[in-house]
């Protein structure tokens, strides 16, 4: 299984001709500002102040690429859905991870972050459809599961299975992953689908119409 031997911040994007000239693999994360990328990438990674957190949602407002092993990057995407954000802001955020989404290459694996005590917003199956549209394959991630019961947990599980049923068994979504930050629990079985996806050849997606 993937193991962690290093990580590290290599750069912040606003603008797709910024981007890294070396095109290693990409694990993108997606999700709406407050979700816990941050929280979450620290996890995965076992580097406490590696990505930036912060208590102002909507503060992240570049793509930031991390190095993984000198060999893959993580890629963390703007939060989304910040109601205090200007909307042409917002809208220039909306545009800036489309157009990342549909370049075609080389992200391998997209995780869509959703926060597991609550339903997925209209903007969370917006990115979802963005996914399954250009074809990139991805999990959903419930954020904050140690908030939850595990009765009240597996339900949700169960919820998210009945709900997305054609995009597991027929679209891109590889499965539901909760994720604990406090337990980590979830992060060995994320390791897992990275270590199966990482490797992927790029593959030119669906222009945008």
């Amino acid at each position: 299984m993937l193991k962690i031997a290093s990580a590290e911040f290599l750069q912040g994007v606003v603008d797709l001709r910024q981007l890294p000239k070396n095109e290693l693999c990409e694990i993108v994360y997606i999700g709406r500002s407050n979700v816990g990328k941050s929280s979450l990438l620290n996890k995965m990674c076992n580097k406490k102040n590696l990505a930036r957190t912060s208590t102002v949602p909507g503060k992240t407002r570049e793509i930031n690429y991390y190095i993984i092993n000198n060999s893959f990057y993580f890629v963390d995407l703007p939060g989304y859905g910040y109601a205090k954000v200007p909307e042409q802001m917002r809208a220039g955020w909306k545009k800036l991870i489309e157009d990342f989404l549909k370049r075609g290459q080389p992200v391998a694996l997209a995780m869509q972050l959703i926060d597991s005590r609550q339903e997925p917003t209209p903007l969370d199956l917006m990115m979802m459809d963005w996914l399954e549209y250009y074809e990139v394959p991805y999990l959903l991630v419930l954020t904050k599961s140690d908030k939850l019961p595990f009765s009240k947990l597996g339900k949700q599980i169960e919820l998210y299975k009945d709900h997305f049923h054609s995009q597991l068994t027929e679209g891109c979504c590889r499965g539901i992953v909760p994720f604990s930050i406090i337990s980590g629990d979830g992060r060995l079985e994320l390791l897992k689908f990275i270590d199966s996806h990482f490797q992927t050849s790029p593959k030119k997606k669906k222009e945008a119409v």
